[in-house]
């Protein structure tokens, strides 16, 4: 057999770019399951993305993902999106397959898939979010497409709150609420999944938690971040402390990037093997 130099090229396209750490979990299986392919992590400026985009095809690139501020100028480039990402307006990964540029939105799947890897359904359930960002829109769209009753979206400002609540209203079947977020702000009562859908206490501001009551947090709610670093945020550890099931913003991670694998390698993604190799790197 002849042997092959060259590898199977995928990355992401994001300024900035620099601390993006999903290449350590992508290598990390593409090495598992012996799969020639490389991650490459890109700066890319928003007045070279049309030529960025374009050189996908010419470099005869698997896929890529997008980050900030990419993943909505992407739209005008793709030949199809999946429902999700229609509705999300917003795309961070793309494959390319039979010459035509694919995109979906992984970040509510990754969630959604982490929350059931914990043995929780969203299902009928009541979903609060902290945040009103391209996270929290990307969760808040896959909840309620997976059948939660109802999402409230707590946020500063108005306009991008209900912004979000009216395109939950409009295309799913689940109720949907704005809540202002004023200082010491009380989680809902019927509540069952409390998500940081925001930055607050992403390293290196560690110390910081999103400005909640947390005496409002209750042992039958499940609170999840989707602050991956440190694995154990000072919002998860307020929740813990109050008896709530907590879910680390890493598994999140792990789960966006292990659907991102499958959708480009066409191979089950490992799993346990990402996971370990993210942990690890976040140790050091």
């Amino acid at each position: 057999m002849e042997k092959n130099y060259r590898a199977e090229l995928v990355g992401v396209f994001g300024d900035p770019v620099d601390g993006n750490p999903t290449g350590v979990l992508e290598e990390a299986g593409f090495e598992a399951l012996g799969l020639n392919y490389r991650y490459i992590t890109m700066k890319v400026l928003p007045e070279d993305f049309d030529i960025a985009m374009k050189s996908l095809k010419a470099l005869n690139m698997k896929g890529i993902n997008l980050t900030m501020p990419h993943k909505i100028t992407v739209l005008p480039y793709l030949d199809e999106i999946s429902e999700a990402a229609g509705i999300i307006g917003a795309v961070n990964t793309v494959v390319v397959k039979e010459g035509k540029l694919i995109g979906d939105n992984t970040d509510g799947k990754g969630f959604i898939q982490a929350l059931e890897m914990n043995g929780i359904s969203v299902k009928e359930k009541n979903i609060t979010i902290l945040g009103a960002g391209g996270a929290a829109k990307a969760i808040a769209v896959e909840c309620a497409l997976a059948g939660a009753s109802a999402v409230t979206v707590i946020n500063r400002s108005r306009s991008r709150g209900e912004e979000l609540v009216n395109t939950i209203r409009e295309h799913t079947s689940a109720e949907a609420d704005y809540l202002p977020w004023n200082s010491r702000q009380p989680v809902p009562e019927k509540t069952d999944i409390l998500i940081n859908a925001t930055s607050i206490g992403l390293f290196p501001n560690i110390d910081e938690k999103p400005d909640i009551d947390y005496d409002t947090v209750t042992e039958h709610m499940v609170v999840s971040d989707v602050v991956f670093n440190p694995a154990v945020t000072g919002f998860l550890t307020a929740a813990e402390k109050r008896g709530a099931k907590t879910i680390s913003g890493l598994g999140m991670l792990v789960c966006q990037g292990a659907l991102n694998f499958t959708i480009w390698t066409e191979k089950e993604a490992p799993y346990e093997i990402m996971y370990q190799a993210l942990k690890k790197e976040f140790e050091q």
